[in-house]
């Protein structure tokens, strides 16, 4: 009998421990949801969700559609040039996360930038890569500049001559592409902080920049939205937020 019960108490503790467990998992998954979605959700709104308020670009190829900044270029009507849609107001040290989805084609989020041509819109800076075909998505490339600063997985230093330096990693460049949602929304984070650049896709760090080259780097300028000349593409926006 004693055997019985203490078997029976046994079962009874396993069955308590594994009930706590599973509570515990539920309020960590609920605390990171909460976590994810305050990130998302601070800062100031750089988009109404209706208009292109606030924001410059081409007419012809720039809209909002289904609440979102959109951008296409098509085949009747190809490229020449990169052009962007630029926002107002410059920018220095910030943090800025918005929503992405791409069909097609090679995008990406300037920041720190300067318009080359207003009448273009050709902008040239730091970006923050997007790309419908994953090779590009989360470096560091410099529009009209430096070129590729920075590839998926690493963190890279460069010093004032503007030599590029490894000095760590934030992941298996091949590895990381399976946290991209080639065929919805995802979210992109980017910091800027003195010479610290780095761009987070759906919560993961992609690349880090130390941009020591003083005669190079950019300190301030304006944030922009790519369409690439190419083929026919879309890429679209929305959620965009500025914490400064």
């Amino acid at each position: 009998m004693m055997f019985f019960l203490r078997n029976r108490f046994s079962v009874l503790g396993a069955i308590l421990h594994g009930v706590r467990a599973g509570a515990m998992v539920l309020a960590l998954g609920w605390i990171g949801s909460v976590s994810i979605g305050q990130e998302a959700s601070k800062g100031k709104s750089l988009f109404d969700g209706k208009t292109l308020t606030g924001w410059s670009g081409l007419s012809g190829n720039w809209s909002v559609v289904d609440g979102a900044i959109t951008g296409e270029s098509k085949a009747d009507a190809p490229l020449k040039n990169n052009t962007f849609l630029v926002y107002e107001k410059k920018v220095a040290d910030f943090e800025l996360n918005c929503e992405f989805k791409i069909t097609g084609g090679n995008s990406g989020i300037q920041y720190r930038s300067k318009v080359i041509d207003p009448d273009k819109f050709i902008v040239g800076g730091y970006q923050a890569d997007i790309d419908s075909q994953k090779r590009f998505m989360g470096i560091n490339y410099e529009e009209q500049g430096r070129g590729i600063l920075v590839e998926r997985g690493e963190i890279i230093s460069i010093d004032a001559t503007g030599k590029k330096n490894s000095v760590g990693t934030c992941g298996d460049a091949k590895a990381l592409e399976s946290k991209f949602n080639v065929e919805g929304w995802n979210t992109y984070r980017i910091i800027a902080k003195g010479n610290l650049c780095q761009h987070y896709i759906n919560g993961v760090l992609m690349s880090e920049l130390q941009d020591n080259q003083v005669d190079k780097r950019a300190s301030e300028g304006v944030l922009a939205l790519q369409l690439h000349q190419g083929p026919p593409m879309k890429v679209q926006f929305k959620n965009i937020r500025l914490s400064e």
